[in-house]
């Protein structure tokens, strides 16, 4: 393992201490890909991922139950700042919720903290979830250089066990066909093997990976998931044309944006159908 105190990474390995705010910066010179920057680069283009890797656009304030939940479980993440008001309308909330920015800390409304905590209760109640976040290192950073390409490469890990990676989300529902949706459409399949292959790269062994999907609602529910061989051949696919893309980009010094010239398109199936020709 490696304790990082400077901003910059050039040496393969696990850091442990490094604070979010550092990894997020990328500190690898020259730049490195992440699985969230890998997603990016497929779902826009290398333009966008690209500005905004250098312009982190600012955070999202949907994301604030999501990111003090973390925190609360995980317990490592920016402070919480709970602000009495029923929502951000008044100009008292809006005036603390942009210090709570500023100082960078997450501001939450009372009913929103009530409700963080009530998913964290749920989480360390459940049989499986509690146990699997009963030990192992939390939010650990993981850097390495691609076998195949040479590329920098990183994942930040919720959890670190010795026998498993697990990933906590929060979710509208965790029942198994809103579980799947979700895996497809943000491409938590391509994570899990991105987080794996991180593991295998620094001789930390095969592991599996868990996802731990919690409700937002009363009672949070709770759904411990893994996918299957399929599923993460799936996941690795995308992350190899990912990896290509990044490689390519970075040996030309190319970001392009979409299409250069006219691009003729067609309407999608659906619209077609419905002009009923």
């Amino acid at each position: 393992m490696t304790t990082v105190e400077a901003l910059e990474v050039t040496e393969p390995g696990l850091y442990p201490d490094m604070p979010e705010d550092v990894y997020h910066r990328d500190p690898v010179p020259g730049g490195s890909l992440s699985s969230s920057g890998a997603r990016k680069l497929l779902e826009t283009c290398p333009a966008r991922f690209d500005y905004e890797r250098r312009n982190p656009p600012p955070s999202r304030d949907e994301f604030d139950l999501g990111k003090a939940f973390h925190t609360s479980v995980l317990g490592v993440g920016a402070e919480t700042v709970v602000v009495d008001a029923k929502n951000w309308l008044t100009k008292d909330a809006k005036e603390q919720r942009a210090a709570a920015y500023a100082a960078g800390k997450v501001p939450l409304l009372a009913h929103q903290a009530a409700e963080v905590n009530a998913m964290t209760d749920a989480v360390r109640s459940h049989p499986l979830a509690g146990t699997l976040f009963s030990k192992g290192d939390v939010e650990q950073s993981l850097f390495w250089t691609d076998e195949r390409t040479g590329i920098w490469r990183r994942a930040r890990l919720d959890l670190l066990r010795t026998d498993a990676i697990v990933d906590l989300k929060s979710c509208e529902s965790a029942d198994e066909e809103h579980v799947t949706k979700a895996i497809a459409r943000y491409g938590y399949h391509a994570q899990a093997d991105y987080y794996r292959e991180a593991a295998r790269a620094l001789g930390l062994g095969e592991l599996p990976f868990l996802f731990v999907f919690v409700e937002k609602r009363p009672p949070h529910l709770i759904h411990v998931v893994q996918l299957g061989v399929d599923e993460l051949a799936a996941g690795r696919h995308l992350n190899n044309k990912a990896i290509d893309l990044f490689a390519e980009c970075q040996r030309t010094g190319e970001w392009p944006g979409y299409a250069s010239d006219i691009t003729t398109i067609s309407l999608p199936p659906y619209a077609l159908r419905a002009l009923e020709f």
